[in-house]
């Protein structure tokens, strides 16, 4: 595979490149940021809302790897392959509730909801259902690094990431305030957006405000352009702030519940903040939400939208409401990340000068994917 080359992206913003096409088009180079920026550092699944009482069970595929979330009989949301250690087959095809154990439905082989194998039927001849060269301890479910936040459940595949605590230290002092129990708002609360575009793009797009006034012009018309400031944690994470907040109102002036305890900045301020590689994060006084971006393809990404609130009842249609509105606003994205991944393949394009003023949030995140790919590539040669 020939090598993009990144070498101008992490200059200072004055001089810098954004990524080359080959980093939203290419194939190959689909596969070394699976590796580099997905699987090496601390990726966004889904959330624990998806799996929210004991025994649930749903499988998922994230880059192309078959995964399961489970809820465990200690109420312990975990993730693992989703693959038998006999065969390799897969043991759950459809969500559902694991009343027992975890059968796979080639040989019966058994596992507990903590990935235990508990059961081996007939593995040493008919009727013997053990057998000395079969050591059901070093045979249990692979687990996958997990770790939940914000309601996320974070995956590090490659086991080599620092602890979540320690990459994300910054983030999570950030947003201390909001380290208290959020609410998913349910069904009405989670939809799910099919995008034509490269999941960077996505990122890129929501870690900046420069777009808003033709992009957003209903959010523009009170949360204006002018009133939002960048949020830029170099090597972490990046995205925008606004100092005006609208609480969104029902017909008889209700409004959700506050989080509690929160610092006067948030009577009126919210923030928006791309957690690198593919977690983006709104906060607000009284509700929270969540996308989780699966990459699927070069040009293909799923956006998953939870909304989450201060208590577990809220106004059904006020609820409604709410997630309307950002389904509108997020809408109003989509022709913008899908005509950039469409621009990529304007041969000669050289990935893009930044507004040193307006486009600090969006070069962060340029400059982390190139960093990584770097470091991932010095590795790959120091081992050659």
């Amino acid at each position: 595979m020939a090598r993009s080359d990144i070498s101008t992206v992490r200059n200072p913003i004055e001089a810098a490149n954004g990524l080359p096409n080959a980093h939203y088009i290419d194939a190959g180079v689909f596969d070394e940021e699976r590796t580099a920026v997905l699987a090496d550092n601390w990726a966004g699944l889904a959330v624990a809302a998806d799996v929210p009482e004991i025994g649930d069970a749903v499988p998922l595929t994230f880059l192309g790897m078959p995964l399961l979330l489970v809820r465990d009989k200690q109420d312990t949301v975990r993730v693992f392959q989703n693959i038998c250690r006999h065969r390799g087959m897969i043991l759950v095809d459809a969500p559902r509730k694991i009343e027992g154990a975890i059968r796979c439905p080639y040989h019966s082989w058994c596992y507990s909801t903590s990935g235990k194998l508990v059961s081996t039927p007939h593995v040493g001849g008919p009727g013997q259902n053990t057998h000395d060269g079969i050591d059901r301890d070093l045979l249990g479910l692979i687990e996958v690094r997990s770790h939940i936040w914000m309601d996320v459940v974070w995956i590090n595949i490659s086991g080599t990431a620092a602890h979540f605590e320690e990459a994300n230290a910054e983030l999570l002092a950030r947003w201390a305030e909001f380290d208290k129990p959020l609410y998913h708002g349910g069904a009405n609360s989670r939809f799910a957006l099919e995008v034509s575009c490269n999941w960077k793009l996505a990122v890129e797009n929501y870690c900046e405000s420069y777009h808003l006034p033709w992009v957003h012009p209903g959010l523009n018309s009170y949360s204006r352009l002018e009133d939002h400031y960048h949020i830029e944690a170099p090597d972490r994470f990046s995205g925008q702030g606004t100092l005006v907040y609208r609480q969104l109102t029902g017909e008889d002036g209700q409004s959700f519940p506050d989080f509690g305890d929160l610092s006067d900045k948030w009577d009126t301020a919210a923030e928006y903040i791309a957690a690198y590689p593919n977690v983006l994060l709104g906060v607000h006084r009284d509700h929270a939400f969540v996308i989780i971006l699966d990459p699927q393809a070069t040009d293909r990404t799923v956006e998953h939208i939870h909304l989450y609130y201060a208590a577990p009842t809220t106004d059904l249609d006020l609820r409604a409401r709410n997630t309307a509105q950002w389904k509108e606003v997020f809408e109003e994205d989509i022709f913008v990340v899908e005509g950039m991944q469409r621009g990529r393949h304007a041969v000669g394009f050289d990935g893009g000068r930044f507004s040193p003023a307006m486009d600090g949030p969006t070069h962060l995140f340029h400059a982390w994917v190139a960093a990584r790919i770097a470091r991932r590539r010095d590795a790959t040669l120091a081992a050659e």
